[in-house]
């Protein structure tokens, strides 16, 4: 169900200034009144592209619960399906840039300004606080022979047009996570088969239908406990401590990261104070144990709460690498 965001009117204040007896009048300044008024002093509306239940609505209400009372406002999700994101950064590009406008953005949102589906541009979008960061594991079936990163590399080389991986979709956040590993690991060929999600990836990987598949934690969790899959390597900063003894590329000496994230954000032009504003109480809503066990359960690193210079390192990494890989994969 969509949600009618909640906004006052935009006003402005007018001001006249003189210089002493004698002095010129000077011009009246018009500017918005939300400069002077307290912050929050209304509902905030959070923006989503996915429908109820998905992982960016879960995700977007987690935050919420503690952050009602962080903000002391109500904070309302606004659905806005459609386009992998554009839908949501076109309502929101039509809303005041006065904070009381947020969106829950993930990779998708980014790759529709890179494809140039809205009229922004990478620095119309400010992170303001990163919600999760759900690193991808090089994972493979148990009874592979591939043990290794050494391994698969070899067998990358070996088999023609290169190993079959499992992805969603061509194009997607998955296939560049796994064009941008090949392209570190030497150039290794490789080629995608895509699956509807991560669930039926999981099924044809087990099922031996696929060679190796670039996985969340979360998505093979019950098949890794069961020993139907194997970790090779995860694209993550730290090794993922479920996964006891599986090395990231980078200890490899394989520069390549690539997760599943989600954030807020805001378009520019949000005053500076009413950013700092949002970005503390996100945070302390997300550092409190209720979203904290939401992470837990979900499989995903307590790291994933970060503020404002991190997240907006993350979206500009993720800008500048998907935007190369999607040129180079002739799809921009």
């Amino acid at each position: 169900m969509t949600t009618t965001p909640v906004r006052t009117s935009r006003r402005t204040v007018l001001r006249g200034a003189a210089a002493g007896a004698g002095s010129l009048l000077l011009p009246s300044l018009a500017r918005p009144a939300f400069a002077a008024e307290e912050f929050p002093s209304q509902t905030i509306n959070v923006v989503t592209h996915a429908g109820p239940g998905g992982g960016t609505d879960i995700t977007t209400r987690m935050m919420m619960l503690r952050g009602r009372r962080e903000f002391g406002q109500d904070l309302v999700v606004v659905n806005k399906r459609g386009g992998s994101g554009s839908a949501a950064l076109m309502y929101t590009n039509s809303q005041p840039r006065d904070g009381y406008t947020v969106m829950t953005i993930t990779q998708s949102h980014i790759f529709q300004i890179i494809q140039k589906k809205v009229p922004l541009g990478i620095d119309d979008l400010v992170g303001i606080a990163r919600a999760t960061d759900d690193p991808t594991v090089i994972s493979v079936n148990a009874n592979s022979k591939i043990k290794t990163l050494e391994d698969l590399i070899a067998a990358s080389k070996d088999a023609k047009g290169g190993l079959k991986w499992g992805t969603t979709f061509a194009g997607g956040a998955d296939h560049v996570g796994i064009h941008n590993f090949a392209k570190a690991a030497g150039g290794i060929p490789y080629t995608i088969v895509p699956f509807k999600g991560g669930g039926d990836i999981v099924t044809n990987l087990v099922g031996g239908n696929v060679d190796v598949a670039l996985l969340n934690y979360a998505e093979g969790e019950s098949q890794f406990t069961a020993g139907e899959i194997r970790g090779v390597a995860s694209l993550s900063e730290e090794p993922i401590a479920a996964l006891e003894g599986v090395p990231t590329a980078r200890d490899k000496g394989i520069d390549a990261l690539a997760s599943t994230v989600r954030g807020f954000a805001v378009l520019s032009g949000v005053p500076e104070d009413r950013m700092a504003r949002l970005e503390a109480g996100m945070l302390k809503a997300m550092k409190h144990s209720v979203y904290q066990n939401y992470l837990t359960t979900s499989g995903m690193p307590l790291s994933s709460v970060a503020g404002r210079e991190v997240w907006n390192k993350q979206i500009r990494r993720i800008h500048d690498e998907s935007r190369t890989a999607l040129t180079e994969l002739g799809m921009l």
